[in-house]
């Protein structure tokens, strides 16, 4: 581990200071022009020669000269000996006097025009230090400013302890700077309001900011009024609406990140300077985080209000699902009855009477009346009856915001102050002219055909309905908030988006592109025609215009489960501590934990290791406390607390993956760079998760996880148990850090709509999805259908190409908006799909779907490896299904963390764990492999393929948990195997 001082990991401090030992890395930076060539011969002997070649390129890279005690790779020697002409041996020769070999630096600087860094350049230093850390804690992006601003100064670089001392004091003075920035935009009040937040309120239980901290995610009324409150508080403080002006965005993102963590107590012991703008800047973003929270929670509250109100319609059908049953054979005999009647020339009456009853069927007319009514019912009518329920937030939360539209969301806009009106006067009667901003046009029939309160109820439920769809598209939008703000303040201009997307390979005119796509698709479905019409397709029949896909065989042959067995047995057990330890030695994982404040690696590392597995096994802080050795509770709270965060397991995971990509073992189960995702549902508390159905009567939610071909679990999102997966796809295979982008997506049924097939191709990624209703989804053309009547029956209407050729500028700044990380995927494709009547942005992308989808659905029939890739890929996802079960045990795997951040560092964990398993059983397999080869037996490669990383038996996951043993573990994971347990 690095000094306690360092703010660079070894693999930071190694990319910046350490001589290159690769031969590419040092033909790339070590060459000589024809003046360092003549200075170099003016040394007479070869060794000599050498020595000041080499003097001459430590000076340039990495700056500090050859050092007394630097040993110089081998590889450097002999590229430099062959460039000047020399052997490399003769360097043993060059042992001058301390004098000579300093008068060959000397030489060497002033050949070079540098000069000694000296006392006086420590100041500049510093403020250059200062400068780059303007915008940043990275100790990496500091230094490296610093290195720039010494060679730009032809400075020979200091020490490398004098470097981070420089960088720390920089690091310090950027932050004095900018809270000094901070404070002076405050007055009196504001402090004193401030540092009011910090003292204890008896009526609360807690000081102001644990309260304003505490942001309730359980949607109710009360839920929602309380963090309106908290919302109200916070704009008491008035904060200036200038404040951070003059100091970097990231700086006071920083500040906020801090005052979001740190326990009041800890703030409390800050200097005032750094205490106030800490609760300045957390102050200013908890204003954000409580109105996207009260936003969110009037969502899901309105959204809930229609949801009962169907499934109360839905019950009663159900409920009287017999006395409907009775009313249709009833009916059914009457339609006989008239039969008989037409049939046999009768008075239809006297047969109705004889074979019915007339008595009967008026004794029923009232039953049938209500089926009708309840049949024909609007959702809005329904929800209008829970009205009382609506009034308990409705009113507090349209007063708490000024809402915003472009003009053709006027009409809402006034509709609103038509409502607030209404709620501070006392007013019952709405006017004739009232605002009917209403998508559905249907409901202002519903509301004008009632009067009075009925009348009004409709009304408001329809208003504020509309209001709900309106903001989650972004039609709508509030001032200060993050996830509520106009649609178009989130897409990148247009000039931006298209310079971006130059290089990418994307046809930046929609009619070319659209030129090439019909040509392309035109000719694929003849080709499928004339396949289809000669029964030419492996496992695809046409059958009565329905297609019909033979599934695949399972693949594995016994051989190989044979050996996955074999391998099985020889993998040694294991303590999951010790494992973490030695994927944490082997990987350099640990140096990504870094100290919120200080930006410096963990000083105590096996408590930021058990924070860890406490949240990736469910076990909790306090429970793994009191199982664990080496460790106390307060040193895993202060770990869980500074260090980990969403960008530090992100790092972390990064490092591990990385890793695991670069074992030479992994091309053994995939050499093209596949990858697959998939959800996987957790149990979770009642106010905490989702109901869906298809898990069951229990609420909970998902972890959607991405896996490689090559067993690496790149990534993890939480999303809601009754969240749709496709909008998610994208989410991890853009916002990981690690170095792989997959060659080929894999998902079920689960992930796949047309815009995502829209955006795989715009982004230059492929999608290949399993999808269960195949058969069902038309193919789209260009033509019309009749032009292949062949497979006519598969086709569905003609592509909108004007829809598309008309919205192409929006959607290339879609795509670069999402290409460059301005937003998440699946936002967009929530905002877009939240409208009630298409945005033509949203169909425009549907479009582009339906070709590429069609495209992709041509392949799947043709190529039944692309099949048996897809179905291979998603078997591994649902082999680490199995793993997350085992890792997550403990409280029945039941999650109950309420809010999203502490559910998405679980889940972030668990995926750590997993990826740090996956990495360290990668390396026993390679290990037993080597073994059973040094023992002479033969082993097929393709049987490898069918080995798997997944397994966990022999890792012992509960127990007692032991976090001083590090010291023991080796520092390699590739030795033999030597320690076996019994097959399973």
């Amino acid at each position: 581990m690095p000094n306690r001082r360092s703010i660079l990991s070894r693999a930071e401090r190694d990319a910046l200071f350490a001589i290159p030992a690769d031969p590419t890395e040092i033909a790339r930076i070590y060459a000589f022009d024809a003046d360092d060539l003549a200075l170099i011969r003016t040394r007479r002997t070869p060794g000599n020669q050498l020595g000041l070649a080499l003097h001459l390129g430590l000076l340039r890279a990495p700056g500090f000269g050859w050092r007394d005690t630097e040993q110089i790779p081998d590889a450097l020697i002999s590229w430099i000996a062959e460039l000047i002409g020399v052997p490399p041996d003769c360097l043993a020769a060059y042992t001058p006097r301390p004098a000579s070999r300093s008068d060959h630096r000397a030489i060497a600087m002033g050949h070079l025009d540098l000069r000694p860094f000296i006392r006086s350049d420590y100041g500049p230093a510093k403020a250059a230090a200062a400068q780059a850390a303007f915008g940043t804690d990275s100790g990496r992006r500091i230094m490296s400013a610093l290195l720039d601003w010494c060679r730009n100064a032809r400075l020979v670089l200091p020490s490398t302890d004098t470097l981070e001392r420089i960088v720390i004091a920089g690091r310090a003075q950027a932050r004095r700077e900018a809270a000094e920035r901070v404070i002076g935009q405050l007055m009196p009040r504001h402090i004193e309001a401030l540092d009011d937040l910090l003292i204890m309120n008896p009526d609360l239980g807690s000081t102001r900011l644990a309260w304003l901290r505490d942001i309730l995610a359980s949607p109710s009324p009360d839920n929602l009024l309380a963090i309106l409150d908290r919302r109200r508080f916070v704009q008491e403080i008035t904060l200036p609406g200038t404040l951070g002006d003059g100091v970097h965005p990231d700086r006071m993102a920083k500040f906020a990140r801090e005052g979001g963590v740190a326990p009041a107590y800890h703030l409390s012991d800050y200097g005032p300077r750094r205490r106030r703008a800490t609760l300045a800047a957390q102050v200013r973003d908890l204003e954000i985080a409580l109105s996207d929270a009260a936003i969110e929670m009037f969502e899901k509250l309105i959204g809930a209000v229609f949801t009962r109100s169907r499934r109360s319609k839905e019950q009663k059908f159900h409920a009287s699902a017999n006395q409907v049953g009775k009313l249709m054979r009833l009916f059914d005999d009457t339609i006989g009855a008239i039969q008989t009647a037409v049939d046999e020339d009768r008075d239809p009456f006297d047969v109705i009477q004889d074979t019915v009853g007339w008595w009967t069927l008026l004794k029923v007319r009232g039953q049938v009346s209500a089926l009708g009514e309840l049949a024909a019912e609007d959702p809005l009518i329904a929800a209008s009856r829970r009205y009382t329920y609506l009034r308990r937030f409705v009113p507090a939360f349209l007063d708490a915001f000024d809402f915003h539209s472009a003009n053709a969301g006027k009409s809402l806009l006034c509709a609103i102050d038509l409502l607030r009106d209404h709620n501070s006067t006392g007013k019952r009667k709405l006017p004739d002219d009232r605002p009917m901003p209403f998508p559905a046009r249907h409901w202002r029939r519903l509301i004008e055909e009632v009067e009075g309160a009925p009348g009004r109820h409709r009304y408001e439920t329809a208003v504020v309905s509309t209001l709900r769809d309106r903001l989650r598209a972004g039609d709508v939008w509030v001032q200060g908030t993050r996830s509520y703000r106009r649609f178009d303040a989130y897409l990148l201009p247009s000039d931006a988006a298209r310079n971006i997307l130059a290089d990418t390979g994307l046809e930046m005119d929609a009619r070319l592109w659209l030129e090439r796509r019909r040509a392309d698709l035109d000719a694929r479905l003849t080709r499928l025609e004339r396949h289809l019409k000669g029964d030419r397709l492996e496992g695809v029949r046409l059958q009565a215009g329905r297609l019909s896909i033979t599934p695949l065989e399972p693949e594995t042959p016994p051989e190989a489960t044979a050996l996955d067995r074999r391998i099985d047995a020889m993998m040694p057990v294991i303590r999951i501590t010790d494992l973490l330890w030695q994927v944490a030695t082997e990987t350099g994982f640990l140096d990504a934990f870094r100290d919120l404040r200080t930006g410096r690696a963990p000083e105590n590392p096996g408590a930021v290791l058990a924070a860890i597995l406490a949240g990736a096994t469910n076990l909790g802080l306090e429970r793994m406390a009191r199982a664990s050795s080496g460790v106390t509770y307060s040193q895993i709270n202060w770990a869980s607390t500074w260090y980990l965060r969403p960008e530090t397991y992100a790092a972390a995971l990064t490092r591990i993956i990385d890793a695991h990509h670069a074992h030479p073992f992994t091309r053994v189960w995939d050499d093209i760079g596949t990858s697959s995702s998939d959800g996987q549902f957790f149990p979770s508390g009642r106010r905490s998760g989702e109901i869906n159905a298809k898990y069951g009567p229990d609420p909970g939610l998902k972890i959607y996880s991405f896996l490689s071909g090559q067993y690496g679990s790149f990534a993890s999102n939480v999303i809601g148990a009754t969240t749709g997966e496709a909008p998610h796809v994208l989410d991890g295979l853009l916002g990981n850090a690690a170095a792989f982008t997959p060659a080929e997506h894999y998902t079920d049924t689960g992930g796949v709509s047309d815009h995502v097939f829209a955006l795989f191709m715009l982004l230059g990624l492929c999608f290949v999805p399993r999808i269960r209703d195949f058969p069902d989804r038309k193919l789209a053309c260009f033509r019309r259908p009749g032009n292949w009547p062949g497979v006519a029956p598969l086709l569905g209407k003609p592509i909108n190409e004007d829809v598309i050729t008309e919205n192409w500028d929006d959607i290339l700044r879609l795509t670069a908006s999402i290409k460059t990380g301005a937003v998440r995927p699946s936002d967009m494709l929530r905002k877009l799909g939240a409208y009630r009547q298409q945005n033509r942005l949203h169909l425009a992308l549907g479009e582009i779907g339906r070709i590429e989808r069609t495209l992709f659905m041509i392949d799947w029939l043709e190529d039944p490896t692309l099949r048996r890739r897809c179905q291979g890929g998603l078997n591994k996802g649902e082999a680490r299904h199995s793993l997350a079960d085992a890792v997550f045990a403990h409280s029945q795997g039941r999650i109950h963390d309420r809010r999203p951040e502490a559910q998405q560092n679980r889940a972030a964990a668990l995926n750590l764990v997993i990826a740090a398993i996956i990495f360290w059983n990668t390396r026993q397999i390679a290990s037993a492999v080597d073994q059973l080869r040094s023992t002479e037996v033969s082993i097929d490669e393709n049987l490898l393929r069918h080995v798997s990383p997944l397994g966990w038996v022999h890792i012992i996951l509960t127990g007692n948990y032991f976090w001083d043993r590090h010291h023991e573990m080796t520092t390699s994971l590739g030795g033999v195997v030597t320690k076996t347990r019994a097959k399973r």
